[in-house]
């Protein structure tokens, strides 16, 4: 294969890893503003759970837009950071009942229903491509390196 074929491969999997994660960080922030208005009902005078989800989805639009931007190995990992965050809290929240955290209420809740299904797969998915995004940058970056090492060595 060409190096040409190869940076013109390697280009568009980029894109396509950009697109996917950001998809993954809007489907989560999307539904995470969905549900905000019920779950503030719990603590309305609080920060409440409502207010955590409505600041994790601008967080999650915020590193979505990032990553299409720039699509830079910090943009993956700051893409990679949100989404396995909000997994791991999605998933910690499902299984282990922990109690309020000064302001963080306890926000326990033991059941999986689609809105929450979907979130958490959007959000896994997200953060493993965000890892690979970032893994095949560094991979490109350092061929980048060694073949203008060599260049310059002519």
């Amino acid at each position: 294969m060409s190096r040409q074929a190869a940076v013109g491969r390697s280009t568009s999997s980029i894109w396509a890893l950009r697109v996917l994660v950001a998809a993954g960080l809007v489907t989560s922030a999307v539904i995470h503003l969905r549900l905000a208005s019920g779950y503030q009902q719990a603590a309305p005078g609080g920060i409440g759970q409502g207010n955590l989800f409505r600041i994790q989805a601008a967080v999650a639009i915020l590193s979505a837009l990032y990553v299409l931007v720039r699509g830079s190995r910090p943009a993956f990992l700051v893409a990679a950071l949100v989404a396995l965050s909000a997994f791991a809290a999605i998933v910690l929240y499902r299984y282990v009942d922990l109690p309020a955290i000064g302001p963080i209420p306890a926000m326990y809740e033991p059941v999986w229903f689609m809105e929450k299904v979907v979130t958490a797969v959007a959000e896994g998915i997200a953060g493993v491509l965000s890892i690979a995004g970032y893994m095949l940058l560094r991979r490109s970056g350092k061929a980048r390196a060694g073949s203008a090492a060599t260049v310059s060595a002519r």
